[in-house]
């Protein structure tokens, strides 16, 4: 809530608003109709306390993205630094050994069903994509700078 609620409004606190009450309107909070109705109080309004009173029903921000509340914290396991790398790193190495291993076992198969050993393929797609992970494992970091 504004400090005083008498303070005029600019045309960016108007846009700003108008701006939540679309991403409202986006996340199902509001209707195509209740958003017409609010933004024309919006674009009328003069003071900060009329802009509060048209948004006073809705959360300031979206309840998903909310940070956990200190009281909360304690049963909370703590986040490892490196806990997001190692597990986007663990599932790329499982999605790679699970194409690999299919490509694999295809290959395998033509190869017991063919007169001659057919050529082991399957290196180009294990080999390239194996080495980046690699290098993303021993190397690489979790995208946060």
């Amino acid at each position: 809530m504004a400090p005083n609620p008498d303070i005029r409004a600019s045309d960016a606190d108007r846009d700003r608003v108008a701006a939540g009450l679309r991403e409202h309107t986006a996340e199902g909070r509001l209707t195509m109709d209740e958003l017409e109705e609010r933004l024309e109080a919006v674009y009328g309004a003069k003071t900060m306390g009329e802009l509060e009173r048209v948004t006073a029903d809705l959360p300031e921000a979206d309840l998903h993205h909310r940070p956990i509340p200190a009281y909360q914290r304690a049963t909370v396991a703590p986040a490892s630094r490196g806990g997001a790398l190692w597990h986007g790193t663990r599932a790329m190495w499982t999605a790679w050994a699970v194409v690999v291993g299919l490509n694999l076992a295809i290959w395998a198969i033509i190869a017991v069903t063919a007169p001659v050993v057919p050529y082991p393929w399957w290196l180009w797609i294990a080999g390239p994509w194996g080495v980046m992970l690699l290098v993303r494992s021993l190397f690489g970091s979790d995208g946060r700078r």
